[in-house]
């Protein structure tokens, strides 16, 4: 498959995404926009990662269909991966997971990598899925080194003194917002909630809206 140009929903900021570990995640969140695709077994695809030309001066989402630090994926897979991003050292690289305290367990990894993890809201949530809890994420994302960032995607009903103490305590070096886009009927806040949020953390960090945000907060009121 080769890289694949930012486009849609995506991160506006990232050129490429890339996904040599894919198929079906074994978080299997109810709400993940992958979950409307018949997919696979989760895999290596070993022609896409020698063959792949990742270039030179990019921002590239590695793993964004599948959480490629998932506690069923092997690590070996994982090592494989970060060899070859080595290779293209000109580069900058996120990860998304979960599973961040995974993040920990490998020392070789590129130099220009941002570190992610995704925080829908401090509340326990009903909704299906085997990934770690929030309060884990948290735990984990927190004692890392180097750049963080936050994902609340699809963001849900929260409350926002826990969700600004969650992040002052994370550090991270952004903060991005989107919501549900695929009609998962899942508890959102109101706008006004959002926007009182958004500017609480933008007193600690950069905020990134994404435009399917709007849907909630109605575009113009939130700036």
């Amino acid at each position: 498959m080769g890289l694949n140009k930012q486009k849609g929903n995506m991160y506006s900021w990232c050129d490429y995404t890339w996904n040599p570990i894919r198929g079906k995640c074994p978080h299997q969140c109810s709400y993940c926009y992958m979950s409307r695709f018949p997919l696979k077994p989760i895999r290596l695809d070993e022609h896409d990662l020698n063959t792949t030309d990742l270039g030179k001066g990019n921002t590239i989402f590695i793993g964004s269909s599948c959480d490629m630090f998932a506690e069923d994926v092997p690590g070996e897979w994982i090592r494989k991966v970060f060899d070859k991003l080595l290779k293209y050292p000109e580069n900058t690289y996120l990860f998304q997971s979960k599973n961040p305290e995974r993040y920990s367990r490998y020392a070789a990894f590129p130099f220009n990598t941002i570190w992610g993890t995704t925080i829908e809201t401090n509340r326990e949530s009903k909704l299906t899925t085997h990934a770690p809890s929030v309060e884990e994420r948290r735990d984990w994302i927190s004692v890392l080194e180097g750049r963080k960032m936050v994902s609340m995607e699809p963001i849900m009903d929260f409350d926002i003194v826990p969700v600004v103490n969650m992040m002052r305590e994370i550090k991270p070096e952004f903060i991005s917002i989107g919501a549900d886009s695929k009609g998962h009927n899942i508890p959102e806040p109101s706008k006004e909630k959002v926007s009182q949020l958004i500017e609480e953390l933008k007193k600690i960090t950069e905020v990134k809206l994404k435009g399917n945000l709007k849907r909630i907060t109605d575009g113009p009121q939130i700036h």
